[in-house]
């Protein structure tokens, strides 16, 4: 197969170009830029989640590049046009861990000859890797912005455990989370671990309505153009409790995401009332996806459900972000409440500057898309608020 070229410039709205820059941690990255002219603007950094791209961002780069930033967003490892990655199952699951797409975070700030930027702002699971960022390197990662998932801080470490007597084998015994869920009267499974199988990525490359249409009906069954997204908050991480999350998060058993999604395909007519992803631009996404598969994305998942890769996080427990932090996610997006408590935990205690939590009505989990002016005045307000308490000291 031939090497992915930029995207043509018919396929981006003016103002904004593709490229590839090498020697990013292994990587030759895809990257979309906007106001990279005149050079040294100041810099923005935005990463995508699953399953996106850096396209994502198409519709806040030149609102933000107006405002005097240089905007960048990169197809992230795993996805996309970025090329040197271990897509296979059995492959090198172990680069796509946290603290390693910090450092593709990291190396590509540099490679742009930049020694701090002024924000990272992430969405989906690209949160996540800009909370990291800002907790691990707050001399690069001058503020963050957090979309759709909430960071409610590192795993903390068991603490004043010495004189408590040696530890019960016992201790975790019962049912998991996951035996749970299976034994629920309708029997559900949560699609974290479902994206952890073998089975994940197959079936939805070759699923039987094509990759078109399995996105089409995944990104409008978690946008607010799905009517039943009313998010509340859930008491506890218990079978009870994530049962009542949508199945786009805790499935049918006996379901692969493919034939979960199937179920709430959009009528043709809402497909064209659709003005957020219009068939063109969705098409993007289809195209990408049919040619890489969805593993580059899943390894990801992995790593957060394999314990070997998520103990090194305990490296941060109790460390909190200490930089300029906000939060933007829909109304309408379940995200904001699939982790009990997260939401809250993140403006109490992970996050001690933050200075905006924001719920954007008639959005789903697709913010940025559904609703990229609310979203391009919050992160523009929330950069005009840093520099003006700078200025203040």
């Amino acid at each position: 197969m031939a090497d992915p070229a930029p995207y043509p410039q018919t396929a981006l709205p003016a103002g904004i170009r593709s490229r590839f820059i090498a020697g990013i941690n292994g990587l030759t990255m895809h990257v979309l830029e906007a106001g990279f002219e005149p050079p040294r603007r100041p810099c923005l950094l935005l990463l995508h989640g699953f399953p996106e791209l850096a396209y994502s961002w198409r519709k806040v780069m030149l609102p933000l590049a107006r405002a005097g930033y240089r905007v960048v967003a990169p197809d992230q490892r795993g996805y996309g046009r970025t090329e040197g990655w271990d897509g296979a199952y059995d492959g090198d699951v172990g680069s796509f861990r946290i603290l390693n797409l910090v450092r593709d975070t990291l190396a590509l700030v540099s490679a742009l000859g930049y020694r701090s930027v002024e924000a990272v702002i992430g969405h989906d699971f690209g949160s996540p890797v800009a909370a990291y960022c800002a907790l691990v390197r707050p001399d690069v990662f001058k503020s963050v912005g957090l979309m759709s998932a909430p960071f409610a801080g590192p795993p903390a470490l068991p603490f004043d455990t010495a004189d408590c007597g040696p530890a019960r084998e016992d201790a975790q015994s019962g049912p998991s989370i996951h035996d749970q869920l299976a034994a629920l009267p309708r029997p559900r499974k949560h699609y974290h671990w479902y994206y952890s199988t073998r089975a994940a990525d197959s079936d939805m490359r070759n699923c039987a309505q094509g990759v078109h249409a399995f996105l089409r009906a995944y990104y409008h069954y978690k946008s607010a153009d799905w009517k039943q997204n009313r998010p509340f908050p859930l008491a506890s991480w218990s079978a009870s409790e994530l049962a009542k999350l949508p199945t786009y998060y805790v499935m049918d058993l006996d379901q692969g995401m493919a034939q979960t999604v199937a179920a709430h395909m959009p009528t043709p007519d809402e497909i064209t009332a659709c003005k957020w992803l219009p068939e063109a631009e969705l098409r993007v996404y289809s195209t990408e996806f049919a040619r890489n598969g969805f593993q580059g994305g899943l390894q990801w998942y992995r790593c957060r459900t394999l314990a070997r890769y998520a103990a090194e996080l305990d490296l941060f427990s109790r460390r909190t972000i200490d930089v300029p932090s906000c939060f933007i996610g829909g109304a309408s997006d379940w995200g904001v409440r699939q982790t009990p408590g997260a939401f809250e935990k993140m403006q109490t205690s992970a996050c001690t500057r933050m200075l905006g939590c924001h719920l954007v009505d008639g959005a789903g989990h697709w913010v940025q898309q559904e609703q990229p002016e609310a979203v391009s005045a919050l992160l523009l307000e929330f950069m005009q608020e840093q520099a003006t308490r700078s200025a203040n000291g």
